[in-house]
């Protein structure tokens, strides 16, 4: 699936007068399948960036900004094969996404050997950054910083003692797990078994009822929201007490229409940095994104972050060029950005390391905390 959006004045939309030159923005995330709600935020916050930075002056004077969006239905091979088109186009110098960090590893690569500057908004695994990519950067926390903090919820204001740990896995939700039961045993907190669930699973009442005899304070889960919500309906069905925490992946509205509200009211989740309403400096772009979409995704905000970034790079470069558009972010010692003051270390990892704890209460999702690491 491909999906093209000019971004600009409304003559050039309509394509009148002589043709300009273009400089294209590339976009992947999960637009169709079970995820397509998180894939489809994202792309709106990316969307409002560039409409935002068109009206604030051309981004490359002489150009028009075009947006090329495409789908990797979080499949790793369709990401590495859009990675491939957006690579072959020399008209795109840079690229935002993906959401799965098992679709952003494989196309890391490709991005790589394009000599393209890729941004990332939420991809958290981090042994992507590990990679060696000069052409890598992320505005997310990673989850070595996301797994101990759950631990430290779980423990410090759960009191859970005994847990069970579940992933499907993925890159991310493998990653996520194994960091998580890092801590826990650290802390010489009893982990009581670790399986693996596949994407795409509904029935988890065998996994579930093995857990129930085991009798844990808390299952924890590491992957996204369509397993979550199937993970915690059963649960509630088979009447297991044990209190349910999970990773960022659980963070969208749907999670709760799929299980229940019964059945979701009291897990809990960790996500990538504290509550966006609360940061001072996104109240602009939350009013503009609500007022455009009504719905704020969870990940809208990261997206748009990215883009911004992505955006101030081909400024500063001033010209449409790969290598130089990469060296002029390899420059940007800091960033002013909705979330916060971004410095990027030496991996292209964003140095704002907050994690957010949220519940979920009356059928909505309710912000429970901001944890720095």
């Amino acid at each position: 699936m491909k999906s093209l959006v000019v971004v600009g004045l409304a003559c050039l939309l309509a394509g009148c007068g002589k043709q300009e030159p273009v400089v294209k923005i590339g976009f992947v995330g999960p637009l169709t399948g079970d995820q397509a709600a998180q894939g489809v935020d994202m792309l709106r916050g990316v969307h409002l960036a560039l409409d935002r930075a068109v009206a604030e002056g051309p981004i490359l004077p002489g150009y028009k900004v075009e947006l090329v969006s495409l789908d990797d239905a979080r499949n790793p091979a369709q990401a590495v094969s859009a990675a491939k088109r957006l690579a072959a186009d020399p008209d795109v110098v840079a690229v935002v996404g993906h959401l799965n960090s098992s679709c952003t590893k494989p196309a890391s690569a490709i991005y790589y050997e394009a000599r393209m500057l890729h941004l990332n908004p939420v991809s958290s695994n981090p042994e992507i950054s590990h990679q060696g990519f000069d052409t890598f950067f992320r505005i997310c926390p990673t989850d070595d910083l996301q797994g101990p903090v759950g631990v430290r919820f779980a423990v410090d204001r759960l009191g859970s003692r005994r847990i069970f740990v579940i992933d499907d896995m993925t890159t991310y939700g493998r990653g996520l797990a194994n960091e998580f039961e890092k801590e826990a045993k650290r802390r010489s907190i009893e982990i009581l078994g670790h399986e693996g669930i596949t994407q795409g699973e509904k029935d988890f009442t065998p996994l579930l009822t093995k857990i129930k005899g085991l009798g844990p304070d808390l299952i924890y889960f590491a992957g996204m929201f369509p397993e979550a919500a199937l993970l915690v309906k059963q649960k509630f069905e088979l009447k297991i007490p044990a209190q349910f925490l999970g990773g960022d992946g659980l963070f969208e509205p749907t999670l709760i229409d799929l299980a229940g509200p019964a059945a979701a009211d009291g897990i809990y989740l960790t996500t990538l940095g504290g509550d966006i309403r609360q940061v001072p400096t996104a109240k602009e772009f939350v009013q503009g994104f609500e007022s455009r979409y009504k719905h704020l995704g969870a990940y809208s905000a990261y997206a748009y972050e990215a883009t911004r970034v992505v955006v101030e790079a081909i400024r500063r470069a001033g010209k449409k060029e790969r290598q130089a558009i990469l060296e002029s972010m390899k420059q940007m010692k800091k960033y002013s950005g909705i979330l916060g003051m971004h410095a990027f270390d030496s991996r292209g990892d964003t140095t704002i390391r907050i994690i957010g704890v949220y519940t979920v209460k009356d059928g909505k999702f309710q912000f429970v905390e901001a944890i720095a690491h």
